[in-house]
């Protein structure tokens, strides 16, 4: 970009993120993304009693195939539109200011969700494998579920390094996140090792291979509608394009990588927790956490103990990668006015959006004093949020591929946008109508709603101002040129006149 387009709207100035992302360190961003706490929490407790074994594998590998879709959807998107915001940048492309705000005000409530999710997770996995070290100064009880102030002060300190981390810069946390991912996935594989291995196992611990009391496509939608939250990692891809050392061009290639070995590691932990022994008989012992108590009959109770190395690595690489993908949305919808200036700043040393950070960082610590009855709430509004910023995407990628036939991949692009936006509106009905087998649940509902009000009462706060801001500026900000194309047409949004003011 040169000078004459960065002081080109009255000197003012765009800020920018530093090119510091390598493709090993995109990769391990988007897997630690994509295998959190879920992996190791919720084959006990979600994924087998609902859609038993063959149930929950066949829908990890339906919905890996559809979130390939979609994230082909993304990688036609990424080449002409490398910045950050990712989804949230490609809605306003596609459909301009109302459409970019609601795609970004749904990944926000998406990221934030799965950051608290794996925050929840820590408290978890201390209760396992440090029983009564932080489960002291007993506060109160919600749900059922003992809030400790020494389990807050723990989980607290966490997601403070985290955010001290992404403070200070890519570099730390990129670095960080290549180990954990590295250590995420030996994990996962000395535990399938040690399964295959032992003595009780067998493949006829699987049946029923699918749960009793639902048919075989009820208990395959039940996980299904889930993948957008399991598989939601892939997107932070396209959230730091702005940062890549790299050509957008093997974004595809990593986001496609990082979803297939995704798929894979989920279906193997899963696998693991049903055929130690008969997982019905295992579900039936009511273990707090079954995926531990498998480690500890394969490994003993020091081996146990040493699947939480993984099961560590999963949850700190999936907050460490969401933390720094909201922080870059919230940065791209600060510096684009869709959000106040103050999520535009960028600390003058270490080059980081420091108050998009604080903000991140200061709703995350609120999560922990609910307990863990805010996991499932949390799963259900994250998947709601995912799904919406798909159907975006897929819809943006559709129109640039139809206003641009010579593109090599128009021909057979379109029809993949299309599938992958069915695919969105699928999950999307099979979470909110109130027949479905996946239906979420009346507190989701409300923190739902909650957070629809907040987002309407913020947009129409901004909407005065949204209205006189002129796309040639917009497109500014958003991607760095005034001539930058956008698909929808300006007249529809009721573009004024520009003023001095934004000349």
């Amino acid at each position: 970009m040169g000078d004459s387009e960065k002081h080109c709207h009255a000197g003012e100035r765009r800020e920018e993120l530093e090119k510091t992302l390598r493709p090993v360190e995109v990769l391990a961003l988007a897997l630690g993304a994509i295998v959190g706490w879920g992996c190791f929490v919720l084959p006990g407790i979600r994924f087998l009693p609902d859609a038993g074994p063959m149930g929950t594998v066949i829908a990890f590998f339906v919905g890996a195939l559809f979130q390939c879709i979609v994230a082909l959807s993304y990688s036609f998107l990424i080449k002409p539109y490398p910045v950050a915001g990712g989804a949230f940048a490609y809605a306003y492309a596609g459909f301009g200011t109302k459409g970019a705000f609601i795609c970004g005000w749904a990944l926000v409530l998406s990221y934030i969700c799965v950051i608290a999710a794996n925050a929840m997770a820590m408290i978890l996995l201390t209760r396992y494998l440090l029983p009564g070290v932080f489960d002291v100064g007993y506060l109160y009880t919600i749900a059922g579920w003992d809030i400790n102030a020494g389990e807050l002060a723990f989980v607290s300190a966490v997601l403070l390094l985290f955010g001290w981390m992404n403070f200070r810069g890519m570099s730390a946390a990129s670095a960080i996140q290549v180990f954990l991912a590295f250590a995420l996935t030996i994990g996962v594989l000395v535990l399938t090792f040690g399964t295959i291995q032992a003595d009780t196992s067998s493949w006829g611990n699987l049946e029923p291979l699918f749960a009793e009391d639902r048919s075989p496509l009820a208990c395959v939608l039940m996980v299904l509608a889930l993948t957008p939250w399991l598989y939601v990692g892939f997107d932070t891809i396209p959230q730091t394009a702005e940062e890549f050392t790299f050509s957008p061009h093997k974004a595809r290639d990593l986001m496609l990588l990082s979803i297939i070995c995704g798929a894979i590691i989920y279906a193997l932990v899963t696998l693991c927790v049903a055929g130690l022994i008969p997982y019905k008989e295992l579900l039936g012992q009511n273990h707090a956490w079954a995926t531990g108590w498998v480690a500890d009959q394969i490994f003993g109770r020091w081996g146990g103990v040493a699947l939480t190395v993984p099961v560590l690595a999963g949850i700190l690489t999936g907050m460490n990668g969401f933390f720094m993908a909201t922080t870059r949305l919230l940065f791209s919808m600060g510096r684009s006015k869709f959000l106040p200036n103050f999520f535009a700043a960028v600390h003058p040393r270490y080059n980081t959006p420091w108050k998009s950070v604080a903000f991140t960082l200061a709703l995350c610590l609120i999560v922990p004093w609910f307990g863990r009855a805010a996991l499932i709430w949390i799963v259900d509004m994250s998947a709601i949020g995912t799904a919406l910023a798909y159907l975006f995407t897929s819809l943006t990628a559709f129109k640039y591929l139809a206003q641009n036939p010579d593109i090599p991949e128009a021909r057979w692009g379109k029809p993949v946008c299309l599938v992958g936006a069915a695919t969105s509106i699928i999950c999307f009905i099979l979470l909110v109508f109130p027949s479905s087998p996946a239906a979420i649940s009346v507190p989701s509902w409300i923190m739902l709603f909650i957070w629809v009000g907040l987002g309407g009462l913020f947009y129409l706060n901004r909407r005065e101002e949204l209205l006189h801001i002129p796309h040639s500026r917009l497109r500014y900000l958003l991607f760095g040129k005034s001539d930058y194309p956008v698909l929808f047409k300006e007249a529809d949004e009721e573009e004024p006149e520009p003023s001095a003011s934004v000349q």
